[in-house]
C-alpha cells in the first residue's frame, strides 16, 4: 500500500482562501471592466494545484520492504507560493555559495526607492533595469575610488549580486534592491597564467555610504527624466488592475469593497513612536543609513571570506519569499491575520484583513513575466573575462537530467498498464517495464533565471561550469529537514520509479489507493448585478474544471 506525503509547510489555510476567493476576484475585476492578467491568473490557478495529487504525482519505492510513497507535484512559481518559494531559496543561496560567490568578504547594500518610483518600476522592467544600473555603476565608481587611495592601483574589477525584492513583511508592494557586492576588488593579473589578485577594502565610512548614495541619486535622476518625455501613466492604461492593486498596496490601503481607500486595519500594542523601543533601533533613523531624495542605503551587514555558512544565510534572507505560512492566521469570525516579522514602530504586531482582501494583497507581490529577479554584475557576470578565474572551485554535484532508472511517462507504459485494470501495475511490488523516452525528476521546484543549466552531458573540460543544480530529494532535505527518500519503514534509500502526469491514470491510481481523486473546487462567483453564479456560462471555469472531473479515453 503507497501512503501520500506532501513533504511542505503547512498551507492550508492560504490555499483554502485562495480557493475560495478567486472566482469572486476574477468575477469582480471583469465586472468593473478591469480585465485580469494572463500572468496573474496562471500564478493564482497554478498555485491552486500546487500540492494536489489530482494533476500528477511522482512515485518513489522501497526495493527492501515494497513501500510505496506518492508525493504530489509543485507550482515552481516565482510568486508568492511558500513552499516552491523556500525550495527556491535554497536553491539559489546553494548555488551562489557553491558556484557564484568567491571566498572574498561580502558586504550587503539594500537601496530602497520612493513610493513614485517604486510603482514606476514594479511592471517596467525596462525602468527597473536602468535603474539599478544607475546605482551599481556609483557603487562600483565608489569602490574603485577607495581602492586606488587605499592600494594605489588604477585597474580595477567590481562584483556584485542583485536580488530584486518587491514586498515588505506586511505584504506591501516594496520594490527595492538587494545588493551582494564583493567588499574589494580584483586587480588584474599581471603574469600570465596567475589567478586575480583581491584587494579587501575596510568597512565604508558613513560619508562614503552617502557617497554612493546621492551618486546613485544623480543617475537615478537622469534616467528618470529621459522617461518622463512619455509621462502618461501607461500602467493605468493598459493594465487598470495592476495599477489599482499596486497603488492600494503601496499606500497600505484597501483596493476595493466597501471599505475601499481606507488604511490596513492593524492589531497591537499602539503606543507613541518616542515611546516605542525600536524606534531608537529602526535602520531608517539610524545615522549610517543615510537618506537622499526618498531613497536610503543601507550597508552595515558584512559577511567574512571564510564564513560561508552565514553567507548561505544571508543569500537566502535576499532570496526568501513573500509569505511564510505560519504567519498567516484565522481569527474566530473568519478574518485574517498576517503577523510581522518585527513589531512596527507604532507598536503594530499583526495587519488584518478580510478573507476577499488577500488576493489583492498578493497580486502587486507577483514578477511580471520575463523580467529576471536575480541580477549578476562585473567580474560576476556571465560574459566576465575573469569570471572562470576567481568561481569557488567545489566538486561538481551530479546532474539532475541525467536519466533515473525505472522513471517512465504517465501515458506511455503507465496508460497501457493501467487500461486493462483500474489497479495500475505501477502500484505493484513488481519490477516496473519503463518503455518510451525516460524523463528527468519532475523538481517540484525547479531553478529558473541566471545560472540554469542546459540540458545534455557536461563537457568534459569544463564540468563545474556545466553541472547542475541541486537534487530535488537535496532541496527538500536542505528547506525542510525532510528526507522525502528514506523509507519511513526500513530507513532505506527509495527509488523514483514513475512520474504520473495523465489526469486518467492519477485518477485511477488514487481512487484504488482510497485518496482524493479530484482537486478540491473553486468558490463560486456572484453576479454583483444578477446574483447568479458566474461559474454557470463562463467557459474559462468550464474549461478549469475539466481537470478535476478528467474523461477516460
Amino acid at each position: 500500500m503507497a501512503e501520500y506525503q506532501r513533504h511542505e509547510p503547512e498551507k492550508a489555510l492560504l490555499h483554502q482562501v485562495v480557493r475560495e476567493q478567486l472566482a469572486g476576484f476574477l468575477s469582480s475585476a471583469a465586472h468593473r471592466e478591469q480585465p485580469t492578467p494572463r500572468f496573474i491568473e496562471q500564478e493564482l490557478r497554478a498555485f491552486l494545484r500546487c500540492g494536489v495529487l489530482a494533476h500528477g504525482f511522482l512515485r518513489v519505492h522501497c526495493d527492501d520492504c515494497g513501500h510505496d510513497r506518492l508525493v504530489a507535484f509543485s507550482c515552481k512559481r516565482r510568486g508568492f507560493c511558500p513552499s516552491c518559494g523556500g525550495r527556491r531559496m535554497a536553491d539559489t543561496a546553494a548555488h551562489l555559495v557553491d558556484r557564484v560567490l568567491p571566498e572574498v568578504p561580502v558586504r550587503q547594500w539594500v537601496l530602497t526607492l520612493p513610493y513614485p518610483l517604486r510603482y514606476r518600476c514594479a511592471y517596467d522592467a525596462k525602468l527597473a533595469s536602468q535603474v539599478l544600473r544607475a546605482f551599481i555603476r556609483s557603487l562600483f565608481a565608489e569602490l574603485r575610488r577607495r581602492a586606488r587611495g587605499k592600494w594605489g592601483f588604477p585597474a580595477e574589477q567590481c562584483g556584485a549580486v542583485t536580488f530584486i525584492q518587491r514586498f515588505g513583511s506586511a505584504l506591501n508592494l516594496n520594490l527595492h534592491f538587494h545588493t551582494l557586492a564583493l567588499d574589494g576588488v580584483y586587480l588584474y593579473a599581471l603574469g600570465h597564467g596567475q589567478p586575480p589578485r583581491f584587494l579587501p577594502l575596510p568597512p565604508p565610512e558613513p560619508d562614503e555610504v552617502a557617497r554612493v548614495l546621492s551618486g546613485a541619486a544623480r543617475r537615478i535622476q537622469r534616467v528618470v527624466e529621459a522617461r518622463d518625455a512619455d509621462d502618461d501613466d501607461s500602467l493605468a492604461r493598459d493594465e487598470p488592475l495592476l495599477a489599482l492593486l499596486a497603488s492600494a498596496s503601496l499606500q497600505t490601503r484597501i483596493a476595493t469593497g466597501p471599505h475601499q481607500d481606507e488604511p490596513w486595519r492593524r492589531l497591537g500594542d499602539r503606543v507613541e513612536p518616542h515611546e516605542s523601543r525600536e524606534a531608537a533601533t529602526d535602520p531608517e533613523a539610524s545615522d549610517r543609513v543615510p537618506q537622499y531624495g526618498g531613497m536610503s542605503l543601507h550597508a552595515d551587514v558584512a559577511v567574512p571570506s571564510r564564513d560561508r555558512p552565514r553567507l548561505e544565510r544571508l543569500c537566502r534572507y535576499v532570496a526568501r519569499p513573500p509569505l511564510a505560512s505560519e504567519r498567516l492566521g484565522e481569527r474566530p469570525d473568519g478574518t485574517l491575520t498576517l503577523r510581522l516579522k518585527t513589531r512596527w514602530r507604532d507598536g503594530t504586531t499583526h495587519i488584518l484583513m478580510e478573507r476577499s482582501e488577500l488576493i489583492e494583497r498578493l497580486v502587486p507581490l507577483i514578477p511580471p513575466p520575463r523580467a529576471h529577479q536575480v541580477r549578476y554584475h562585473g567580474v560576476l557576470a556571465p560574459g566576465a573575462s575573469l569570471r572562470d578565474r576567481i568561481l569557488p572551485s567545489q566538486p561538481a554535484r551530479p546532474r539532475d537530467d541525467e536519466p533515473t532508472q525505472g522513471v517512465s511517462r504517465s501515458g506511455q507504459s503507465a496508460t497501457s498498464d493501467s487500461q486493462a485494470s483500474p489497479i495500475p501495475s505501477s502500484l505493484s511490488n513488481e519490477e516496473p517495464r519503463p518503455s518510451g523516452r525516460s524523463r528527468e525528476p519532475a523538481s517540484p521546484a525547479a531553478p529558473d533565471g541566471p545560472g540554469q543549466e542546459p540540458d545534455g552531458e557536461p563537457h568534459a573540460t569544463d564540468v563545474r561550469a556545466k553541472a547542475g543544480r541541486l537534487r530535488w530529494a537535496a532541496l527538500l532535505q536542505r528547506v525542510f529537514e525532510v528526507d522525502a527518500l528514506q523509507c519511513p519503514r526500513c530507513g532505506s534509500t527509495m527509488r523514483l520509479i514513475a512520474a504520473i502526469e495523465a489526469p486518467d491514470v492519477a485518477r485511477r491510481i488514487l481512487e484504488w489507493l482510497k485518496l482524493a481523486a479530484r482537486a478540491p473546487p473553486l468558490g463560486t462567483a456572484t453576479d454583483p448585478c444578477g446574483g447568479h453564479s458566474w461559474l454557470e456560462n463562463d467557459s474559462f471555469f468550464d474549461q478549469s474544471a475539466s481537470c478535476d472531473e478528467p474523461s477516460l479515453p
